[in-house]
């Protein structure tokens, strides 16, 4: 069983702005939330609090399928447990 499954941190978001590279600067709308109820004490790394901007980049099914994100448009995101970067993983509208 992968550890890296297990502690998935999601959050919704707006796109703000659209960076090359498939970059995206996304504003968080719902704070995040974590799968299972495990604290990690010795983490330096926090999660972003609502309204934060993280840059995120989209996932390979969305590339593979070309499914666009435009400004404006709502994401669920999966943040990255290091900060700051995020992939988005679904366009909700």
């Amino acid at each position: 069983m992968n550890d890296g499954e297990d502690t998935k941190t999601t959050a919704v978001g707006t796109v703000e702005e659209v960076l090359p590279n498939s970059l995206f600067r996304v504003r968080l709308s719902v704070p995040a939330n974590t799968s299972p109820e495990i604290s990690h004490e010795g983490d330096a790394a926090e999660e972003p609090a609502e309204g934060a901007l993280v840059l995120a980049y989209l996932a390979g099914k969305m590339r593979l399928h070309r499914i666009r994100v435009l400004v404006g448009d709502q994401v669920d995101m999966v943040l990255d447990p290091y900060g700051g970067r995020a992939r988005i993983v679904r366009r909700l509208t």
